[in-house]
């Protein structure tokens, strides 16, 4: 064999060591199995083609499963994930455990600048960015505008909760398999307590007084509680308390609600006439209040963050940038359309006259956004930010645990004073074993 022949054998060899990914790094990207994740995993063969060096392995779960494992790995520096999915409410808090790595280096025409402040502002701690936004929500009322007309209503462009009760009366027709409402049961401190928590703010109640007291023994606690089991017991489907997002976005698009308030980014799913059967029935509304200045809508993102404990910063990076840039969006109109791509993160997605053409829920998702105030959440004073949640560590497992109650109400198991007196009893023992109150 001639040294010449011996060289080309070589150069083949390791070309096709590369041709077969043998020296790619290979990064691990924990996500929710929300329809936009899904999606954006169907279309990462174009970062694979531009990136042939970085392999991908996804861990897609269930939202409440989710945020235990990717809590549970952070706070004990697992190393499980390179990229983690995570919401507006872990953000602040991890990144001032310095478990996130600082987004200060993004590449060139990433334009971090064009994310909406709304969003922005939950996602950076001293002026410093700690996770890109996927898509960013509020919460609004989707509709159905045929069983509106046939009840011979009209749903206002911004309804009180006293409309809202109105309207799910008039559209229920339970032997037709229609129901006049559905909203989320799961329990949950980002499923059922997420509207919840929402919804009381705009009936004027708050998850704890200036002093870090719990307040589920107030008036205002019972009337929130009392109204949406209420709506659910009359006007909504049977076994809501184990209903969620997906589930509820199932059966939105299988024609069987006839009002659904939840997440802003839904829009696309139920008007999208491949997946909905009432596509082109759907209208949009400002989520409800009761006059006191707050309406029952939420604010947050799905994130895309890069533990501290990963030693694939660079690759992770290179993902996070690719999967929240403007091209990306370009990608995905592409590919699904314009009314598909991800919502809420960019100013210029909303300056975009072929999105804004595209999207009929685009103006009323931008206005629910703009509208909420994480920073002054309630009617009344609290000493915590955030509109669906309240921004301490401590949350996650109180809200979760008053989600239970709440859902065992739901279900009958116990009756609303009982689920709020327990809600109490639960929230002060934790406040106590934290050391927010005496």
């Amino acid at each position: 064999m001639t040294l010449n022949t011996r060289a080309r054998l070589l150069a083949c060899a390791a070309s096709a060591l590369v041709a077969t990914g043998a020296t790619a790094e290979t990064i691990t990207i924990a996500t929710v199995n929300n329809g936009d994740m899904i999606r954006m995993q169907g279309l990462t063969d174009d970062f694979t083609a531009q990136h042939p060096d970085i392999d991908i392995e996804w861990v897609t779960l269930e939202e409440n499963v989710l945020r235990q494992r990717v809590t549970q790995d952070i706070a004990t520096n697992g190393g499980q994930f390179d990229v983690m999915t995570i919401g507006t409410y872990e953000v602040p808090i991890w990144a001032g455990q310095d478990w996130l790595v600082p987004l200060t280096d993004m590449p060139e025409g990433y334009d971090a600048d064009d994310i909406l402040p709304a969003i922005a502002g939950g996602l950076t701690t001293d002026g410093t960015l700690y996770a890109a936004p996927f898509y960013g929500e509020s919460s609004m009322v989707m509709y159905r505008k045929d069983l509106m007309e046939a009840a011979g209503m009209e749903m206002p462009e911004a309804p009180t909760w006293d409309e809202i009760r109105a309207a799910a009366e008039a559209m229920t027709d339970e032997e037709a398999g229609i129901y006049g409402i559905c909203l989320r049961g799961k329990a949950g401190w980002g499923e059922n307590m997420a509207f919840l928590t929402a919804m009381s703010n705009s009936y004027g109640a708050r998850w704890f007084d200036m002093d870090w007291n719990p307040q589920f023994d107030s008036a205002e606690w019972k009337a929130t509680l009392t109204d949406y089991l209420d709506l659910m017991n009359n006007y909504g489907p049977p076994g809501a308390s184990s209903n969620g997002f997906n589930e509820n976005l199932a059966l939105f698009q299988q024609g069987k609600c006839g009002m659904w308030i939840d997440a802003t980014v839904a829009a696309s799913f139920v008007t999208n006439a491949d997946e909905s059967t009432v596509a082109d029935q759907v209208g949009f509304a400002l989520a409800p209040d009761k006059g006191l200045g707050k309406r029952g809508n939420w604010l947050w993102a799905w994130n895309l963050a890069i533990p501290a404990g990963t030693e694939k910063v660079d690759a992770a990076k290179a993902f996070v940038a690719w999967a929240t840039s403007k091209d990306y969006t370009a990608l995905v109109a592409e590919n699904e359309g314009w009314a598909n791509v991800p919502p809420g993160t960019r100013t210029s997605l909303y300056e975009n006259q072929e999105y804004l053409d595209a999207a009929p829920f685009a103006q009323m998702t931008l206005e629910s956004i703009q509208a909420a105030d994480p920073q002054n959440p309630t009617v009344d004073e609290v000493p915590y930010v955030g509109v669906q949640f309240v921004a301490i560590p401590e949350f996650q497992g109180i809200g979760t645990a008053v989600g239970q109650q709440f859902s065992a109400a739901l279900a009958g198991q116990i009756d609303v004073d009982q689920a709020l007196d327990n809600a109490q009893k639960l929230t002060e023992r934790e406040m106590k074993r934290s050391g927010y109150i005496k």
